[in-house]
């Protein structure tokens, strides 16, 4: 028979959580507090999370709640639960998870000894957990919690017009949104932050050479093995040390100046690549191998017809 879990334990569960979820990201050397983007509203204005009431979040559901917008590209400060949405008739979208957050809920009290022996009481505070969900995960909001710049202006970018060429001749889906860049294998996407969201136009365009690399490096393309990218760190660091080295190449072919100081998010696989090169020092000139074998493989492409680029396998030249 399965034992229930003791309100006690339920409430060390919930400050471990908690805590786990701090600790990972400080192991991956992001800070949860810090955005990668100024990408909020496209004006640099940064709020709290708020609450369906406009009501700001505070304390460590602020960091919580800051954390979960960036690992999942949210650009929206709102947040609520899926009966508020229901209340407000709206609903969450199938599939949809839920963003944890807490609450103080009550006191305990507990009696303990004192180095006399005597037998005091402590008044124990404990949280409560419970999910809300972003409002970019909720249909039939309208406009209703659609976030308004406080009068901010985005900032104007020109666009590169070779650089826009060549990424467009790759035949790479490229979605823009949110505040992360990514690639992602199953669908076979690049994710990328608007434009306006970068300090300037290199630093996009070598944010999207540095996803292009990742995608060049696809099972039906150049096929390196990216199977262990999300649960192997030092996995993930050499894949990582590949797009840079093939971002900074491509940069150069296109004539652009590459970023000068790395990627917030991909700083902080500076210590693994340490590790990695110190543990193997064949591995920078494999790197390097590949990276350029990346670049080539996306200049390649630039006489491909687009509706075969996508899918063109390394053996095809």
């Amino acid at each position: 028979m399965k034992k229930e879990k003791t309100t006690s334990e339920q409430r060390v569960n919930v400050y471990t959580r908690i805590t786990d979820r701090i600790i990972a990201a400080l192991d991956e050397r992001v800070r949860p507090w810090v955005q990668p983007w100024n990408s909020r509203h496209l004006a640099g204005r940064v709020v709290r999370p708020l609450r369906h009431n406009g009501e700001p979040y505070s304390g460590i559901n602020v960091l919580l709640l800051w954390s979960e917008a960036m690992a999942r590209g949210y650009a929206s400060s709102r947040w609520m639960t899926f009966r508020q949405a229901q209340e407000l008739g709206a609903c969450v979208r199938r599939g949809e998870t839920g963003s944890m957050v807490v609450v103080y809920a009550n006191r305990i009290s507990k009696t303990e000894t004192d180095g006399a022996g005597n037998e005091i009481e402590r008044d124990i505070p404990f949280l409560k957990a419970y999910s809300v969900f972003n409002v970019e995960q909720i249909e039939g909001l309208g406009d209703r919690y659609a976030d308004v710049p406080d009068g901010g202006i985005a900032q104007r970018i020109d666009r590169i017009a070779h650089a826009d060429v060549f990424f467009a001749k790759t035949g790479a889906t490229v979605r823009h949104g949110g505040d992360r860049a990514y690639y992602a294998p199953g669908p076979d996407i690049i994710q990328m932050p608007p434009i306006e969201t970068f300090q300037d136009s290199e630093r996009y365009y070598a944010t999207l050479a540095h996803e292009s690399v990742h995608w060049a490096g696809a099972s039906h393309r150049l096929n390196r093995d990216l199977s262990r990218y999300a649960k192997d760190r030092t996995e993930r660091a050499r894949e990582e040390l590949i797009a840079e080295l093939g971002a900074a190449f491509l940069a150069a072919d296109l004539g652009m100046v590459p970023e000068l100081e790395p990627r917030p998010d991909h700083a902080s696989y500076l210590a693994s690549w340490l590790s990695v090169l110190k543990n193997d020092k064949r591995f920078i000139v494999q790197a390097a191998a590949q990276a350029q074998r990346s670049v080539t493989f996306l200049h390649d492409l630039q006489t491909v017809p687009r509706r075969d680029a996508a899918q063109r396998s390394p053996s095809s030249g």
